[in-house]
């Protein structure tokens, strides 16, 4: 076994990494940017290397200096969990000409399945069902004559990278023909290959995968399925295994068929084939190949009790885990949800900022970087916290979700925390109903307020505000008219307690994101409406 192994990557995988080695009795060494400086998992690591500045081009994704952090360290091996460097081929051949153990598939490996066009050809020469589709396209003429014949609506893919960059949906000749240099510009720039093809698309889609292991030597296991559909423009949201609904027998062919395609390169380590299914006609087509870790490996081990990290660990280290002694079907059901620093009212912008404060329940699995008084930087994926429930069917687990949603508090930044609430509380999941295409069209009620413009000492207050403070010096606070705000707080059917605003010069120019009830109390001002005055009182 490795004595000590050097993690590639940041945020919450990276912490959950840190945690299997320290299982295994293996120290850790933790690369970091400039800015990552105070992450947990630089804390958390036996070792921690700065690898430069914030941008992930200087830091993360610069083979160079995470190669040489390794060798200055000791480092035996690295682990580049998901995203940044852990499908690129050339930074793990470079790993093995340096002398260090690549945690993951062969090189060759991640070139074959790193390209979706070959992924196809491969797939298809293991009898993996295939939707239909096209090699590489050289031009808009060629797609336009390869989509007549596959026939619309079709997906403009982008052959490298993932993460639902470089795709677009396109339902005739004119979308297609506006989207095809986008597309290509966007694999160009995303992952340096402009490679495009075309894929049939499936309207009312389910997204299954498949989670694979194998020892390198032709011996893989399947580790069931994940049901991935919950997606928000291709990228995935929420997770959960078994799938709900899936026939018995689709759900063995969906199996099958993946062992079949790693057995048939003697696939290394974990890796993920992912499928698209019609419930319609119960059919299933082969999508791609993740070669690495995927984010959603959690409910995978949920329900196993495998430790895949471990697993990846162990054989890279020459020493393969039991995989004869594997029984893939399911204990139970898992569900995972992504929480994301995104504003949903706002069209999911990114978010960045101080966290003021986390809270996160303790009787669920949650695999996070966050802890009050860190900065989330804007550098970065937005993926702050992957929320994990285990419970003995999918009936429970749901129950387990909205509980531990409801216990989980970010404060600070915006976040999708709300968001998810509605999802999972929303019929169409709790039926288990739910397309790749559902996100879209999913109705988000935002309980916020919108702050136009700010007023001049307008204030959040509650009483009784600050008692009890003054030998360190904080002077006694709350509002000054403390009777009208009381009044205004039982109007509302409030505690007196409740939180508010109260105007001292000028006030606010708000916006409320759903149905509120608001009540004007105190010295008169002039207040409006969309424009028409607001009684007081």
């Amino acid at each position: 076994m490795f004595d000590k192994v050097l993690i590639a990557n940041r945020g919450a995988i990276a912490c959950r990494i840190i945690r299997s080695l320290k299982a295994m009795g293996v120290k850790s060494v933790a690369v970091h940017s400039e800015v990552d400086a105070q992450s947990l998992h630089v804390g958390q690591a036996d070792e921690s290397v700065c690898i430069g500045a914030a941008l992930a081009s200087e830091s993360y994704l610069d083979m160079g200096k995470v190669l040489d952090a390794a060798e200055r360290s000791g480092a035996q091996a690295i682990h580049p969990g998901y995203g940044f460097l852990s499908e690129n081929a050339a930074f793990a051949e470079e790993c093995e000409r340096r002398g260090m153990a690549f945690i993951g598939p062969t090189p060759q490996q991640l070139r074959d399945f790193g390209l979706k066009h070959t992924a196809r050809r491969l797939a298809e020469a293991s009898g993996v069902p295939m939707l239909p589709g096209t090699g590489l396209l050289k031009d808009v003429p060629q797609a336009l004559a390869e989509a007549a014949r596959v026939g619309y609506p079709v997906m403009l893919k982008s052959t490298a990278g993932g993460g639902g960059i470089g795709m677009q949906l396109c339902h005739d000749q004119r979308q297609l023909t506006e989207a095809f240099a986008t597309v290509r510009r966007l694999g160009q720039n995303n992952f340096a290959n402009a490679g495009i093809f075309l894929e049939k698309y499936v309207a009312a889609a389910r997204h299954i995968e498949v989670q694979i292991f194998g020892d390198g030597r032709g011996k893989v296991v399947a580790l069931g399925e994940r049901d991935c559909s919950l997606q928000r423009r291709n990228q995935k949201m929420i997770e959960e295994t078994p799938a709900p609904g899936l026939p018995d027998g689709v759900r063995e062919a969906l199996w099958d068929t993946a062992r079949r395609l790693g057995e048939s390169v003697n696939y290394r380590s974990a890796g993920t084939v992912e499928y698209i299914y019609d419930p319609a006609s119960e059919r299933f087509y082969f999508l791609e190949v993740n070669t690495r870790l995927q984010v959603e490996h959690g409910v995978t081990e949920e329900v196993t009790g495998v430790d895949l990290v471990r697993w990846m660990v162990q054989l890279a280290a020459g020493e393969p885990p039991p995989l004869d002694r594997v029984d893939p079907a399911a204990r139970g059901h898992s569900i995972q949800v992504r929480l994301y620093a995104e504003d949903p009212g706002k069209d999911f912008q990114p978010s960045a900022g101080l966290l003021t404060r986390v809270r996160f329940p303790a009787a669920v699995r949650c695999d996070s970087w966050l802890e009050a008084g860190i900065e989330v930087p804007p550098y970065y994926d937005p993926l702050l916290a992957k929320i994990i429930v285990h419970a003995d069917d999918r009936a429970a687990a749901l129950a387990a979700m909205e509980k531990a949603l409801a216990d989980t508090a970010v404060a600070g930044i915006e976040t999708n925390l709300d968001y998810l609430r509605q999802v999972v509380a929303d019929k169409v999941f709790r039926d288990g109903h739910q397309t790749t295409g559902y996100l879209n069209d999913f109705a988000y009620r935002p309980h916020t307020i919108d702050v136009l413009a700010a007023g001049t000492q307008t204030t959040v207050q509650d009483y009784p505000g600050r008692e009890g403070y003054w030998d360190i010096g904080v002077p006694p606070s709350g509002p000054m008219d403390d009777l009208a705000f009381r009044l205004g707080n039982r109007l509302l059917e409030n505690s007196p307690q409740a939180a508010g605003l109260e105007i001292t010069v000028t006030g606010p120019a708000l916006r409320f994101n759903s149905a509120t009830r608001i009540c004007l109390t105190g010295a008169e001002l002039e207040g409006t409406l969309d424009g028409r005055p607001v009684p007081w009182w």
